[in-house]
């Protein structure tokens, strides 16, 4: 079997994958990568989820770039404009010359005698082969092979479309259907008020509530200082601006959650009236960012509630009918189509099976470096963003930590870069602290964070902006080792 090498090899063409492929070129130009799809487009979840209204929940100054201002009116984006936006980033920087499609990655092995990657992956079937220097996982946080459903009593008694957003079929016809959407989440949220513009009418059933607040879809301050500003800074202005809002709320919900949870609780009865049973529907058990909150554009939730297209149901499934939903109450829910928003499977390490000199990782068993890299595997890292902002936030220093990285070992003429635990006193933690379902359901396979730095998750931007961007490479627990042997060649290969 024929074998390519490059440098870096990337797994997946999302926002990620992209913005890595961006980075590398922009900062470690000499170094050779590409990138490995298991697709056949690039997006990743912009492509991947097709169910209606499908859109961010963080803001596009945030979301978007930080090389490439976000250019449109809207700060909360369809999925159909983030996904041109990816792909025309792609184009725009040659990135896209170097994706392979169709390559789903299976396996990784480490080989310190050799300083190198094995990469097997499958090509339409077919197995295929590289070698790099360095592995960077892109791939995201969860399965692309299916969301999570749980199984109900009845589920094959009943006689109408049984829809997961995961799996949406394009040619699902709701107009004038009764529909019954299962989740509180930002999923649910976003379909429920785009499928009551045609439906008959759309229930939101779930176990328990969801914060849910209200935010204009379009950023005026925004749009105004792109008027007068050129693109970059207006961009990088109104990034900053909601990057330290964005801290500041999250301190502030963790500090005064009482407080907060009050205000948010005040907002919904402004939208919904003194009538409506906020206490039931949209009062949460937990404190605020105990799980993410949930945005809804131009309060677009409420509105529908209130013109009596969409409502809220709070309640348990007893059992799946024929004909809908037998509730726990005794209440029952007719439906001609039930959407299971009931979340994702989160996937460790982008599925991959590591092994590292003949052994196999357990990521479980693990601690997390910097929330980057991984105790004891060399020369890998994986992009994960923010839990309370931006998923590129953290993505984007990601890449630029990985650059420093790869410009270092150059410079000292070391191959190899591991983060290695000598502190007996540091206590494992999970890796995410949310409450979330498709959080608690994953955590024991995840890697753990430490009790004290680099260990630990800050979930913070500025403080991540600092040892990420600037702190020493090598600060005593990132161990450079593994000099290139004397008259050693090294092996290029360009991906374009």
């Amino acid at each position: 079997m024929a074998v390519e090498h490059f440098d870096v090899v990337v797994v997946g063409a999302g926002l990620s994958g992209v913005g890595a492929g961006y980075h590398l070129q922009a900062e470690a130009p000499d170094r050779s990568y590409v990138i490995l799809e298991g697709r056949d487009a690039i997006g990743g979840t912009w492509d991947l989820f097709r169910y209606p209204g499908i859109r961010s929940d963080s803001d596009m100054y945030t979301l978007g770039y930080s090389f490439r201002p976000w250019r449109e009116a809207k700060a909360i984006a369809d999925g159909r404009s983030i996904l041109n936006y990816v792909r025309e980033t792609a184009r725009e920087y040659g990135i896209d010359r170097r994706i392979r499609f169709r390559h789903l990655v299976k396996q990784a092995s480490w080989s310190t005698e050799d300083a190198l990657w094995t990469v097997e992956a499958e090509a339409d079937g077919k197995p295929v082969r590289f070698t790099c220097s360095f592995l960077f996982l892109c791939g995201g946080y969860y399965s692309y092979e299916g969301g999570y459903l749980p199984q109900w009593p009845g589920m094959d008694r009943y006689k109408g479309a049984l829809v997961h957003p995961q799996q949406w079929p394009q040619d699902l016809d709701y107009s004038d259907k009764r529909v019954v959407v299962i989740g509180s989440g930002a999923t649910a949220v976003t379909i429920v008020p785009e499928m009551a513009k045609a439906a008959a009418h759309v229930t939101m059933l779930q176990r328990s509530p969801t914060y849910v607040v209200s935010r204009p879809a379009e950023d005026k301050l925004a749009n105004t200082l792109r008027e007068k500003l050129p693109a970059k800074l207006a961009y990088d202005v109104i990034r900053w601006r909601n990057v330290l809002f964005g801290m500041w709320f999250f301190r502030l919900a963790r500090r005064k959650p009482e407080a907060v949870k009050k205000r948010i609780i005040e907002m919904v009865r402004a939208e919904l009236g003194p009538d409506y049973d906020v206490e039931t529907h949209f009062t949460p058990r937990y404190n605020p960012w105990d799980q993410r909150l949930c945005l809804v554009p131009d309060s677009d939730m409420f509105k529908a509630i209130r013109s009596g297209a969409a409502s809220v149901v709070t309640d348990h499934i007893e059992t799946f009918t024929e004909t809908g939903l037998k509730l726990k109450s005794g209440k029952t829910l007719d439906a001609d189509i039930i959407v299971t928003a009931t979340g994702l499977n989160l996937q460790v390490m982008n599925g991959l099976e590591l092994v590292v000199d003949g052994q196999h990782i357990e990521p479980g068993r693990t601690l997390s470096y910097k929330g980057m890299m991984y105790e004891g595997v060399p020369n890998l890292a994986s992009a994960f963003g923010y839990t309370n902002a931006s998923w590129t936030l953290k993505c984007d220093l990601t890449c630029e930590y990985v650059t420093r990285l790869l410009n270092h070992m150059k410079k000292t003429g070391l191959r190899q870069a591991t983060p290695v635990n000598t502190d007996p006193g540091i206590e494992t933690q999970p890796w995410l602290d949310f409450t979330s379902g498709y959080v608690t359901r994953a955590m024991a396979s995840f890697p753990k964070q430490g009790s004290k730095a680099p260990w630990k998750l800050h979930q913070n931007y500025a403080l991540d902006l600092m040892t990420l961007r600037y702190a020493k490479l090598e600060d005593g627990v990132m161990q450079f080792s593994n000099p290139a042997p004397k008259g050693a060649k090294v092996r290029l290969k360009e991906a374009a």
